[in-house]
């Protein structure tokens, strides 16, 4: 795990003194060692900067940038099977001066080309300048575990791990683009292959870019697609056989994942994710595997007590921390620096403690996110089980006259209702699905904060919703509106929410993240699986249970969801007010000029009044403020 960043200038007016600079803001990242190469061409000048840290062969003739036959290469992530494709290189006659995974990337890219990607499960973020191809090339994995952000203007192309290692270089233009403030107030994030920065883009999971250095041409490919394997045709195979199959599957990928040379834990919040990992890890471990949780003062979200039993019953080394409210604010005026980008997920929070408290004692920990995404364990995938069919099955003609009536209703003008706890959200929400019935539609109004039409009312200008994967017509005919929600949340909200706040939060403490369900094994494998094996008889994760219940009893598991959650309704009434009040005032929302400022107020005037519900929505508008204030006030890189 490391931080990758560099520049290729066709203007001639970089040096290697900007490049350090910019690697060096990445420091948490890579605390182990600092490496550049700059290359001055004919066209143009290629920088390349990498910060380590360091995992698979820990000696300095790992470090990067490394070499290999006019190759040159940055690179953040793990290639797990690096050996098993070392060993074939090897045999084709190739030699080796270390034993790492970056020389093999170097290696098989020059015997395979662009093909020897078929081979990686790793998760990766690559840069590779090509003095034979004369192109530069960059490579971002296929679920999107590793981030990857460049910009292009005015000759000048920028790469980085993290924005703050662009935004060193003189000649990046730092302009706000509405549309992405828009995208974030909508989800909690920005989606890609958007940026919060005009001209700036995230590279697509599954993609690589390429860069002419002759034309300066741009070429973006494909090289894997998540919906391909939703659009085949579900396999025909028994209950009872997927689930030994799946439960092979597993244990092989996360197998891979306990790779390194350095010690690994694992985050065990006590669900079935985290269990699963854990158990399937620790069968096959002589040794008990290092768990860590992080326990909250709250007895309605403290999940430590099960992770603890858990942990007990399948033998591992467990800690386990209770955090305090003042050590989890603390971290809230942190997140803007860490984040780059407006980023609202507040179990941000208790992941950076988490990634703190496990760094003492390790330095990869695996994180059990994806789950709800393969095999359907969200809440909203309920909904879609009990009122899609439903929704669907009103006729268009009935959904227009009370969608009519609705339009004339106003919800503050319902006596009794307009004081129920989320009352006016459920109801705008409600008028949209009657306007369209779509799975595409009930997701947006299940996961989005801000609705399209309220964030038309929140800007001084016209903003355009920006075209993200939340709306795709990529499936084919015939699938199920399950199978379609599942899709989409994995490329839409594991990878901008769930990955982006590991990624950031375990690297603050110079921990490597790693995310053993998304190996491309199991969500190949289990988006061909029958839809039943995983929504089975309105119970989700169905498969994913039955193999988990195998070694730790149901009865243990079978409680309510709860996370690492923190209590942002409360802290917003009480300890974080007068952070609100510092940042969400007219002087502040006049810096950036971007909102209806009297509509903002009123947002944040009806929370206190009473509207409670609206607590996400300023929470929302807080950390864009406070992102704001980071990077266009403070100037602090």
């Amino acid at each position: 795990m490391c931080g990758i960043t560099g520049f290729i200038d066709f203007s001639h007016k970089s040096n290697s003194v900007i490049l350090k600079d910019m690697t060096a803001t990445m420091g948490h990242r890579g605390p182990d060692g600092q490496g550049i190469d700059f290359y001055q061409l004919d066209n143009c000048q290629i920088g390349f900067g990498h910060r380590r840290l360091s995992i698979i062969d820990l000696s300095t003739v790992a470090g990067q940038p490394m070499t290999y036959d006019d190759l040159h290469l940055v690179f953040n992530g793990e290639i797990y099977n690096y050996q098993e494709i070392r060993n074939q290189l090897i045999e084709l006659g190739h030699q080796f001066i270390t034993h790492s995974d970056t020389e093999v990337i170097l290696h098989a890219w020059r015997q395979w080309g662009e093909d020897c990607i078929k081979q990686w499960r790793g998760m990766y973020a690559i840069v590779l300048y090509d003095e034979r191809s004369n192109e530069v090339i960059c490579v971002r994995d296929r679920a999107g575990v590793k981030p990857l952000y460049y910009y292009f203007a005015g000759g000048l192309f920028l790469f980085g791990s993290e924005l703050k290692a662009m935004l060193r270089h003189p000649d990046f233009k730092k302009q706000v683009d509405p549309g992405a403030v828009a995208s974030y107030l909508q989800y909690g994030y920005v989606s890609w292959p958007h940026c919060i920065y005009k001209d700036t883009l995230k590279l697509a999971p599954g993609h690589l870019l390429k860069i002419n250095l002759q034309t300066r041409a741009t070429s973006s490919i494909q090289y894997w697609n998540v919906y391909d394997f939703y659009d085949r045709p579900k396999l025909a195979v028994s209950l009872p056989d997927a689930i030994v199959e799946t439960e092979r599957i597993l244990q092989e990928s996360f197998q891979y994942r306990m790779v390194a040379d350095v010690p690994v834990g694992v985050f065990l919040s006590g669900g079935y994710d985290s269990t699963c990992v854990t158990a399937l890890l620790q069968k096959n471990s002589t040794q008990p595997i290092q768990t860590f949780t992080i326990g909250s003062m709250d007895n309605q979200l403290d999940e430590a007590p099960f992770a603890r039993e858990i942990a007990a019953r399948l033998g591992t080394d467990h800690t386990d921390y209770y955090c305090t409210a003042k050590e989890a604010l603390a971290i809230i005026p942190d997140l803007p620096y860490y984040y780059d980008e407006p980023f609202a997920d507040s179990s941000a929070i208790p992941t950076i403690l988490v990634s703190r408290m496990a760094r003492e004692k390790v330095t990869v920990a695996l994180s059990a996110d994806a789950g709800d995404e393969i095999f359907a364990g969200y809440n909203r995938y309920d909904y879609i089980a009990k009122f899609g069919a439903k929704i669907n099955a009103v006729p268009k003609s009935l959904r227009n006259i009370l969608l009519a009536v609705m339009d004339q209703i106003p919800s503050d003008r319902l006596p009794f209702m307009r004081n129920q706890y989320n009352f006016h959200g459920r109801y705008n929400k409600l008028k949209n699905l009657l306007r369209d019935p779509s799975p595409a539609e009930l997701l947006k109004n299940l996961t989005q904060v801000f609705t399209v039409a309220e964030i038309g009312f929140i800007f001084n200008k016209p903003v355009h919703e920006l075209y993200t994967a939340h709306r795709t017509d990529k499936l084919m005919e015939g699938y199920d509106d399950l199978s379609y929600m599942m899709a989409v949340d994995y490329q839409t909200y594991m990878v901008d929410d769930i990955l982006q706040k590991v990624d950031r939060a375990t690297m603050s403490a110079s921990l490597e993240g790693r995310e053993p369900f998304l190996d491309q094994h199991i969500i190949e494998w289990a988006a061909q699986l029958p839809t039943a094996y995983k929504y089975h008889n309105k119970e989700k994760k169905y498969i994913l249970k039955q193999i988990v219940h195998q070694y730790i009893p149901k009865e243990l598991m079978e409680r309510p969801k709860m996370g690492f959650s923190v209590p942002i309704e409360k802290w917003l009434q009480h300890e974080l007010k007068d952070m609100v009040n510092s940042y969400l005032n007219l002087e502040k929302l006049q810096q950036h000029g971007l909102f209806n400022n009297q509509v903002v107020l009123a947002i944040v005037g009806n929370f206190y009044n009473g509207r409670k519900e609206n607590y996400l929505q300023v929470w929302y508008l807080l950390m864009f403020q406070m992102w704001y204030d980071q990077w266009f006030n403070l100037s602090i890189i």
